[in-house]
């Protein structure tokens, strides 16, 4: 491709006509008054425009210029913050830009204002983890094309002394529950975020509006989860939060895992392409390309293998519906 070069920039009354200071050079006869190159016949005033016009096809074809392609070559991502402070979503962006040369840029935030952004048009392909605003996004019209990539799960996270005595307890609800009766602190992201709303999924399961001295909504929540988890250890508090936000941090925090492994704290992270018939200026062609390529096995097995070697178990696991036609679930 062609660097772009700047044309010059020509007078009013030189737009759309070259004069003959700029094709010709400046000149000067004899008599020391501008003129006209010899060997040069002067230009009939009826044909100059024609001349000119002439002159400036000829140099566009000495000096060709490209206008970067935007829509075929790039693609602007609203994410969730987990994928990309984890550092999965970068590695699949890195990769996928290097085999096709299509240029990824990402921008982070809580599942709700991932997907309210993308509201405007302003972006091609959410990621996001909460499936009841997922659904609304695309019954609205936005969206389209919603995708499974991968998942993981949420802990309930406390102190290692654990005042509400959850510990062990199979039920996030029956947790939930113990913490409010002990009056023991909470900390909630507060921010619609995916995290936000599977927490109060659990407190409906629970039966609970949660309220009191006890349960603080974080001010810094739609910070992300590792602001919030970092806090919640200042605190010495309880919080939900992902499994892998605490992996990556529990070398510097004492907060533990307490509650695991309830099937309502699973966490499953889609992607939703913005809807091009709304959005006409979105890059559709670059988003269904990434949204192939992320649910491929290329894609789900980076997926599955990373953060092993770092922590010496998966981060995310991959959960598109291809991977589990081919390698079951």
């Amino acid at each position: 491709m062609n660097a772009p070069v700047s044309l010059p920039v020509m007078s009013r009354h030189e737009t759309g006509v070259l004069s003959e200071s700029f094709f010709w050079g400046t000149v000067t006869g004899s008599d020391g008054r501008p003129g006209i190159p010899s060997g040069c016949k002067p230009i009939r005033r009826k044909s100059m425009k024609f001349s000119r016009m002439a002159s400036l096809v000829c140099l566009l074809c000495l000096f060709p210029f490209s206008i970067p392609a935007q829509a075929a070559d790039s693609l602007r991502i609203s994410s969730t913050i987990g994928p990309v402070d984890a550092g999965i979503l970068p590695l699949l962006a890195d990769t996928f830009s290097q085999k096709t040369g299509i240029t990824i840029s990402m921008e982070k935030a809580g599942t709700g204002k991932t997907l309210k952004k993308a509201e405007s048009g302003a972006f091609d392909l959410v990621m996001v983890h909460a499936r009841k605003l997922e659904d609304a996004f695309v019954a609205a019209g936005f969206g389209v094309d919603r995708r499974d990539v991968m998942y993981n799960d949420f802990v309930i996270l406390g102190p290692a002394g654990d005042p509400a005595g959850i510990k062990g307890m199979k039920s996030a609800a029956a947790a939930f529950a113990a913490i409010a009766r002990a009056g023991a602190p909470f900390v909630s992201r507060g921010d619609r975020s995916g995290t936000h709303v599977k927490e109060m999924d659990i407190w409906q399961a629970a039966g609970i509006q949660p309220a009191g001295a006890w349960y603080e909504v974080y001010a810094d929540g739609a910070k992300g989860n590792k602001a919030t988890t970092l806090y919640t250890d200042r605190k010495q508090a309880y919080t939900l939060m992902d499994r892998a936000t605490w992996l990556t941090l529990k070398d510097t925090v004492t907060v533990v895992p307490l509650v695991e492994n309830d099937p309502i704290m699973l966490n499953l992270i889609a992607i939703i392409r913005v809807n091009p018939d709304k959005f006409p200026q979105v890059h559709k062609d670059a988003a269904l390309k990434f949204a192939d390529w992320l649910v491929g096995d290329e894609a789900q097995t980076i997926i599955r293998d990373f953060g092993k070697d770092t922590y010496g178990q998966p981060l995310f696991f991959p959960n598109s519906d291809q991977w589990h036609a081919r390698h079951g679930k």
